[in-house]
């Protein structure tokens, strides 16, 4: 039989490079942070230079650009060679963020004998699917340096005139800020770390018949180890300490605990040598962190024909991807025309979609004016600019908002509207709501629709039902923010929202195929219309 299964496998078709692609970007791509990483370090390979929004920008027509805002949040951009101040920026956006349980600011927790991780529900998340998935940990985590000491704090050691953590009334020595340096570091823990167990139907016997509703606050909560353990494998303190004395299920209140706001009276010690293990730096060099909580199945290529991606994020690192990769092929083609060498290519991928796009790394920020007016600016070659040149850029400028679609799913068809059903392998889906949930209007859903016509790309159209509410995305931010024509679109998936999702392989061919004939050919299409 597993010979049998073997020549099966081998005899599947070959899935598109594009899908294999992503699935490799998608592995190192745990969080948002990771994500923008993993941008960063293509768009460096492929010669875009790294900009600071802190400095002064000096561009050039014809180059090649990119910068970060919070690490969670990337936009690069190409500026053809005949761009001039107030010309066109042709733009596909997305984002970085998906679903996720992340760590509380104080995230010790016990019960029952067991040590536990609190965490909060960040997005809109399937969170049933969170329960009985091997868990790891992913993320930022700031680390404090502190000139002469070791570990960050001088942890264990006592200063002059005090007996129990230095300085007077054994409270700890104060270092002068001039000798704290911070560092910003990403970690993944890949293993399998946490779980968060469900409830035996044993002891809900109605769990099938009623539904599964676990209350996020209290029955969301992963297991990191058993007390009993932590305790036994815990390491010395140092001599001469007392050690604190935590108890089983105590919070560490005895005698020579360290105070409340450090991070090891915060998060379980055995946390934290876990980070510190896969940083290589002390437990007492961390000073905090934005963590998450991430499947540690790999994504893949699956089905019995190779059409499908299994896993989790593709809403939306699937059309973050895509964007990236359609910008940089757009730029190896060579074959320019003039309409094209007179804008600027432009990918924007933001944070905090998932939560309502309001933050200084989210689409409702201001980042997408600003690089349109420090584009603008920085090549006007030292004339004084003239009238109208952000506002004439904006009018002339174009967005495709790139959020993954529903496809029509085959086990609850009738949550579709009867005329409006997205399927796999047929194409991204233009996206429209006459209440403007989207920011589809007739013309710019024409002119999308135009460019896969003269390639031979397949597209689809999704409109939600009457009687169902209807989802959002960064394409009404966007547009009414800035005043920009916008079409909303995405490949059809199954799951969203789920810890694992589905796609077809095709969708993603036709969503790098797409995205980049809009950055080769839009230019000469959209000049053939005017509408004031």
């Amino acid at each position: 039989m597993a010979a049998a299964a073997a020549a099966a496998a081998a005899a599947a078709p070959a899935p598109p490079a594009a899908a294999t692609e992503l699935v490799e970007f998608l592995n190192r791509s745990w969080t948002a942070f990771h994500a923008v990483d993993e941008c960063r370090q293509r768009l460096l390979k492929a010669g875009y230079q790294q900009l600071s929004e802190r400095e002064e920008w000096r561009l050039e027509a014809g180059g090649k650009y990119f910068f970060t805002r919070n690490y969670s949040t990337i936009a690069a951009f190409s500026i053809g060679k005949k761009f001039k101040p107030g010309n066109a920026f042709w733009i596909i956006g997305a984002h970085t963020d998906s679903p996720c349980l992340k760590l509380k600011p104080n995230s010790k927790a016990s019960k029952a004998g067991f040590l536990s991780v609190a965490v909060q529900t960040y997005g809109g998340g399937l969170w049933t699917t969170w329960f009985d998935r091997d868990l790891g940990i992913a993320g930022r985590v700031l680390l404090r340096h502190v000139d002469g000491q070791e570990g960050g704090r001088g942890e264990g050691e006592a200063a002059e005139g005090g007996a129990e953590g230095g300085g007077e009334g054994g409270k700890a020595a104060l270092v002068s800020v001039k000798q704290v340096r911070l560092e910003h570091r990403l970690v993944r823990i890949d293993r399998p770390v946490l779980r968060i167990p469900t409830l035996a139907i044993h002891l809900d016997r109605e769990v099938n018949s009623s539904g599964f509703k676990p209350n996020t606050q209290t029955h969301l909560l992963p297991v990191l180890a058993t007390a009993i353990k932590e305790e036994l494998n815990r390491p010395a303190p140092p001599s001469g300490s007392d050690g604190g004395g935590e108890g089983r299920e105590g919070e560490g209140k005895a005698k020579g605990k360290g105070k409340k706001d450090e991070p090891a009276e915060r998060h379980h010690p055995l946390l934290l040598q876990l980070l510190a293990s896969e940083l290589g730096c002390a437990p007492g060099a961390i000073a905090d962190f934005d963590l998450q909580l991430c499947d540690t199945h790999p994504s893949a290529i699956a089905g019995a024909l190779n059409e499908f991606v299994f896993s989790g994020r593709l809403d939306n690192l699937a059309s973050s991807f895509a964007a990236l990769q359609a910008l940089l092929a757009a730029g190896e083609s060579g074959d320019e025309s003039e309409e094209a060498e007179g804008g600027v290519r432009m990918v924007l991928l933001f944070d905090n979609e998932e939560c309502g796009s309001d933050s200084a790394q989210g689409a409702g920020s201001p980042l997408l004016l600003d690089a349109i007016r420090r584009v603008n600016a920085a090549c006007t070659s030292g004339a004084a600019p003239s009238e109208g040149v952000v506002e004439r850029s904006l009018q002339k400028s174009f967005v495709v908002s790139a959020d993954m679609a529903h496809c029509h799913h085959p086990n609850y068809p009738e949550k579709h509207e009867e005329l409006h059903q997205p399927k796999m392998h047929k194409g991204l889906v233009i996206k429209h709501n006459a209440n403007q949930r989207y920011a589809t209007t007739a013309v710019t859903a024409a002119l999308f629709r135009e460019i896969a016509t003269c390639h031979g790309i397949p597209v689809q159209d999704f409109v939600v039902r009457n009687d169902t509410g209807c989802g959002s995305t960064i394409g009404p931010i966007l547009a009414s923010g800035a005043g920009i024509r916008t079409v909303d679109v995405g490949a059809p998936q199954l799951s969203m929202h789920s810890i694992r999702e589905m796609c077809g392989t095709e969708d993603i061919k036709h969503m790098v195929d797409h995205f980049t004939a809009f950055f080769q050919d839009f230019p000469t299409l959209d000049a053939s219309l005017t509408i004031d």
